[in-house]
């Protein structure tokens, strides 16, 4: 914080340190010693990071009966000093989990108005984009597309630990598959153990599995033997050519509507956009 000004003579006080206002994204986690001091998860949300100096008494402090003309004052107090750290972690209704390639970037730009790159190669999401869904009555929901995530990103590998921050942040979360692929359930499974490996409990959020890239021959092919082995629904789509998006984005606010009644009923506010 700002030191506080020296009094002086002539009845000045010296004015206190000053606020200096630091302005940080919604979702910034801020840490002392690796210990969490605050969380800004709304918007106009404030923490006092460090107070300011008092300022300093004035001559006019001093005066009493047997002193009518002091000339003592005091000097103003330093402010506080502390080390912290911000983490930005995006905040979103809804996070996509995926292994590279799966399509969550083509999808996001399906069913919202967020623009990510999109290419035939792997890690083409380098950042996390969020996208926001809008619905009847002004209601928005913030879908975050994450990097995609390779076994073994709990010990960092890929792009790791960095992304798999973002997805502790979301409410609920959308399982990506490649239907296209061989076997697409080892996908989910491997997703899940990912999650619960960072942090117990992350993978049995509230969620959806998505069977993407259903106009391709082999996808039709793997629908059903993947329904087989998941017990959760599976919504099969086509981010390349929309079909079935409607089905997603019904889900979407399904799952949306859980999550304000929830808070809701425990008292607290839910996440707005």
């Amino acid at each position: 914080g700002i030191g506080g000004e020296n009094g002086g003579s002539k009845n000045c006080y010296g004015s206190a340190g000053q606020c200096t206002y630091i302005k940080v994204p919604v979702g910034t986690v801020v840490k002392e010693d690796s210990k969490v001091v605050a969380q800004l998860d709304l918007h106009g949300e404030e923490y006092v990071a460090a107070y300011g100096g008092a300022g300093g008494k004035g001559n006019r402090f001093f005066l009493d009966n047997f002193n009518r003309a002091p000339m003592t004052a005091t000097k103003g107090e330093p402010g506080q000093k502390r080390v912290l750290y911000l983490e930005l972690k995006t905040m979103a209704h809804a996070g996509m989990v995926g292994f590279p390639n799966a399509g969550k970037s083509s999808l996001l730009r399906a069913i919202s108005n967020a623009k990510p790159a999109v290419a035939a190669y792997p890690f083409t999401t380098l950042n996390p984009h969020v996208g926001i869904v809008h619905y009847e009555n002004y209601e928005q929901v913030a879908v975050a597309d994450i990097p995609g995530l390779i076994k073994g990103a709990h010990e960092n590998r890929g792009l790791g630990i960095a992304f798999l921050r973002h997805i502790e942040r979301c409410r609920f979360l959308l399982y990506v598959l490649d239907l296209s692929v061989s076997e697409p359930w080892t996908q989910l499974q491997h997703l899940k153990y990912e999650l619960e490996q960072y942090e117990e409990g992350l993978s049995k959020r509230p969620h959806a599995i998505i069977g993407n890239k259903l106009d391709l021959p082999e996808s039709k092919k793997n629908l059903p033997l993947l329904r087989e082995r998941v017990q959760h629904r599976v919504i099969p789509l086509s981010a390349l050519t929309g079909e079935n998006l409607e089905e997603l984005l019904s889900h979407l606010k399904e799952l949306y509507n859980e999550y304000v009644k929830t808070e809701e009923a425990q008292k607290q506010k839910p996440l707005k956009w």
